[in-house]
């Protein structure tokens, strides 16, 4: 790879906020975020833990609690989960400045955006199968959320199950009967959806005397 190219390529991404797990770690974060059901964002993040603990050479009592501070500190503390110990505050640890943004590259699947694709590949190096097998499940479904919120008409699950075989190279694998009903999803979108305010007033009653 030339100079010119290497420059490129690192100024095309977004600075790390703790270099020490890497980008793929950033990038599970940031996804973690986009999951809407509360139960399956603290199971992914239980998951990063796990990742980022891999790479840990110490053994002491309270790195796992660390390892869940430093999962806040690099998704900007904007998880909501169940996290086994309390959420520290920003000022509690240090101010940090606010991330740079850069250019990125274009994903295969612009309704689904980048991040799915470092999941996905993540996703493929795990070596617990339960594992694996739940994490395609959750990737599947915000998939489908995503595509939905991209048109709402409608999506079948053999369409979602195509993609996820195109973005994994055919290396993940869900049954269609795991995936949400497009009519659930729809449904929980409209009751989120803010009402417009109304500016008709109400019509004072006459009285004759």
């Amino acid at each position: 790879m030339t100079t010119n190219k290497v420059l490129e390529y690192n100024t095309e991404r977004k600075a790390l906020i703790i270099k020490d797990y890497g980008r793929n770690v950033q990038k599970m974060a940031d996804f973690a975020k986009t999951i809407e059901d509360k139960k399956d964002r603290t199971k992914f993040c239980h998951y990063i833990v796990q990742v980022m603990a891999k790479d840990q050479k110490s053994t002491s009592a309270d790195i796992d609690r660390t390892l869940w501070d430093h999962l806040h500190i690099i998704s900007n503390f904007e998880l909501d989960v169940d996290a086994p110990y309390p959420i520290p505050s920003e000022s509690e640890i240090f101010s940090k400045p606010e991330p740079l943004s850069y250019k990125t590259q274009k994903p295969l699947f612009k309704q689904y955006g980048k991040n799915i694709e470092s999941i996905i590949q993540k996703t493929i190096e795990e070596e617990n199968e339960e594992q694996k097998a739940m994490l395609t499940k959750i990737i599947a479904n915000h998939m489908k959320k995503l595509y939905l919120n991209w048109n709402r008409e409608s999506v079948s699950n053999e369409l979602i199950i195509e993609h996820l075989q195109k973005l994994s190279n055919n290396q993940l694998v869900v049954n269609p009967e795991d995936l949400i009903s497009t009519n659930s999803i729809l449904s929980k979108v409209k009751k989120k959806k803010p009402q417009k305010p109304t500016n008709k007033k109400k019509r004072k009653r006459i009285t004759r005397k």
